[in-house]
């Protein structure tokens, strides 16, 4: 079978159709995404990529409102084409009022830095005419919010993606010291009995096999673990499907040292045995 030759997509569009919040998406679902990229480095960066070499999905954002970079847009794009790289145009847009209504909502100015921005719209959409013309696909976001826009998006292309493998780290952690930023989903086992104040465990940490089977001898530890399990078996696929490439598991206890270890290991394990992508890290075990 002929080895499928790599695409690069290119981001163009209207200020405030979604350009940005896209380029947010197609990282999410792998794709390494470059923003912001001047027309004439369009080449230079492919290149230098070496996507004629691997499968390695790349994305660009570009700004084409003048005339010359659209030039060299073209000029490159045919190079590129010549040397065996494909490209896809897909240009975002939305009707004016909306347009003009997102930047009055976001209190933000037009980069065209008209008087109105109603101006500025026109203006710039007369300015992307040439470029919406050589697209290969266009994006009308008009009647989209950003979680529609995502879901549009992860529909058409998430199994262009080189890879969709989701990453998921599994954290203990004390409450004491605050909540991990990176959390999606946080779990509380300090109902669960404190080790600490058995003497004979104190000193030791949840990894130790007389911690663990301390915490785990309990019925409400077993319990709570199958509906963490659960939970997440649940979740996962969910997470996939909206794009997410890493998903943090934080549980807690109150110091970090003792059940919530124990738990994070059991879930890691588990989670391994289940053949996903797996890491486990005790963020206050040895502070605690």
């Amino acid at each position: 079978m002929a080895t499928k030759r790599p695409e690069v997509l290119l981001l163009v569009g209207m200020s405030g159709a979604g350009r940005s919040a896209s380029s947010n998406v197609f990282e999410d679902l792998g794709y390494y995404v470059i923003e912001n990229l001047p027309a004439e480095l369009v080449e230079s960066v492919v290149q230098s990529n070496d996507v004629t070499e691997t499968n390695k999905q790349l994305v660009l954002t570009i700004d084409a409102k003048d005339s010359s970079a659209q030039k060299q847009l073209k000029v490159s794009l045919d190079k590129l084409s010549q040397s065996g790289v494909l490209t896809r145009i897909i240009f975002l847009d939305a009707s004016n009022e909306t347009l003009i209504e997102r930047y009055e909502e976001n209190r933000r100015p037009h980069p065209m830095g008209m008087e109105s921005i109603s101006q500025s719209v026109k203006s710039e959409r007369e300015l992307l005419k040439p470029i919406r013309e050589l697209a290969d696909q266009v994006i009308d976001t008009t009647d989209m919010n950003v979680h529609e826009l995502r879901k549009r998006i992860i529909e058409g292309f998430q199994g262009e993606a080189s890879s969709q493998d989701l990453k998921i780290s599994v954290t203990s952690f004390g409450f004491k010291n605050g909540t991990p930023r990176d959390a999606d989903i946080v779990f509380d086992v300090r109902f669960l009995p404190n080790p600490h104040w058995r003497e004979e465990l104190r000193a030791s940490t949840g990894q130790s096999p007389m911690v663990r089977n301390y915490v785990l001898s309990f019925e409400d530890a077993q319990i709570f673990l199958e509906k963490i399990k659960d939970m997440v078996e649940f979740l996962l696929p969910r997470f996939i499907s909206e794009g997410k490439s890493y998903v943090g598991i934080a549980i807690g206890c109150t110091g970090g040292k003792h059940r919530s270890v124990v738990m994070a290991e059991e879930v890691s394990k588990w989670l391994k045995s289940e053949n996903n992508d797996a890491v486990v890290l005790h963020r206050d075990m040895k502070e605690a």
